[in-house]
């Protein structure tokens, strides 16, 4: 295990182990911070998309009218 999973499987074990109103507030929180919020939101937007088929950058382009 990397130090960089270590140090996300502490967090996530902490936040596991609070009550279910200090875990809320703790997403609260996190959501109030932009750069956290945003973050989030890449993250869930890519996890989401994981599996789709990937299509070359030039292709996308051309379906989207942009000339490269």
């Amino acid at each position: 295990m990397s130090a960089i999973e270590a140090t996300a499987e502490i967090f996530v074990t902490a936040f596991k182990s609070l009550k279910p109103r200090q875990r809320e507030a703790v997403l609260e929180r996190m959501l109030e911070d932009e750069d956290i919020s945003t973050d989030i939101a890449d993250t869930l937007a890519l996890e989401s998309r994981r599996h789709q088929p990937r299509q070359p950058f030039r292709q996308v382009l051309k379906e989207l009218g942009i000339k490269a």
